[in-house]
């Protein structure tokens, strides 16, 4: 049995709300959001900061069918018509594990990852010239873009509407300390 919630009737998840709490727009709290979640009968629900970030437990382990649930509830119960990316606890683990940029990213707040709404497709990223966006670098994850920004994000062209245009995909970033502690939510 995994101490990482994830057994077989039971699966620790993350929910990562596109663009809540961004300007006046979308405002959503997060005791509304967590109850919007638990609503839907998941287990153990936790949210971390304001930019919707949920951790929770359900007996379906389909992160798709998760992500749909939540965005049907955010919209029936909230009037929100948000996207939301669900990874489980090992794809998030696994996101960590795998971080190409380890080596050069030097600032946990200027490293981040665009997780997406599935795989890229390998054409449309033929045209995308690294060297085009120094000092920025990327590297393409499985279904996430990592994103070294050392003048910080808000000064690259590399943000996730870039790669939603791109891509064609949905996508959402958030800085490597959150991404680690949203594993620790998932594991604590």
């Amino acid at each position: 049995m995994c101490e990482n919630y994830a057994t077989a009737s039971m699966t620790r998840q993350v929910a990562l709300l596109r663009g809540i709490n961004v300007g006046r727009s979308k405002r959503v709290g997060m005791a509304d959001l967590r109850e919007s979640v638990e609503a839907l009968g998941y287990d153990d629900v936790r949210t971390y900061l304001q930019s919707g970030n949920v951790v929770f437990t359900g007996k379906d382990g389909r992160p798709e069918r998760a992500a749909q649930k939540i965005e049907d509830q955010l919209a029936e119960r909230l009037g929100l018509d948000v996207r939301v990316l669900v990874r489980t606890r090992d794809e998030l683990a696994e996101v960590i594990d795998r971080n190409p940029l380890s080596e050069i990213a030097s600032d946990p707040r200027r490293l981040l990852v665009a997780f997406l709404s599935s795989s890229p497709d390998p054409k449309r990223l033929r045209d995308v010239d690294p060297a085009d966006f120094e000092p920025d670098a990327f590297a393409v994850g499985a279904r996430e873009i990592y994103l070294w920004c050392p003048d910080g994000f808000h000064a690259t062209k590399l943000g996730h509407a870039f790669w939603e245009k791109q891509l064609q995909l949905t996508a959402t970033a958030r800085n490597w300390n959150t991404v680690t502690k949203l594993l620790a939510l998932a594991d604590g």
